[in-house]
């Protein structure tokens, strides 16, 4: 599978909203049997600025329940973070909460 087609956005609204009153996205890392977890712990720190310990739980929370939370915040800033998390070969979303 393509790195462009790992990162899947939901369809934006066409009314225009203030990036200050826009409700929160969220980036989801889903799990996949392709990466190790260091290899996972490593883009984490790279895309969202975590320690390694905080990497390493978001790395079990995504093999043990199938997927996590990494980023909740404006739309631009989750895409950033799921285009790093994704140019890596790793399964992300990003959609509204």
């Amino acid at each position: 599978m393509a790195n462009a087609e790992r990162l899947k956005t939901e369809p934006v609204e066409s009314e225009a909203t203030d990036a200050a009153v826009a409700p929160p996205w969220m980036t989801i890392l889903h799990n996949c049997d392709c990466h190790t977890f260091e290899q996972v712990v490593k883009q984490l720190m790279k895309a969202i600025g975590c320690s390694e310990d905080e990497g390493w739980q978001i790395a079990w929370q995504v093999h043990n329940t199938g997927k996590a939370v990494v980023r909740v915040a404006p739309e631009a800033e989750c895409v950033r973070v799921g285009n790093i998390l994704a140019s890596a070969g790793l399964i992300v979303t990003v959609v509204r909460s």
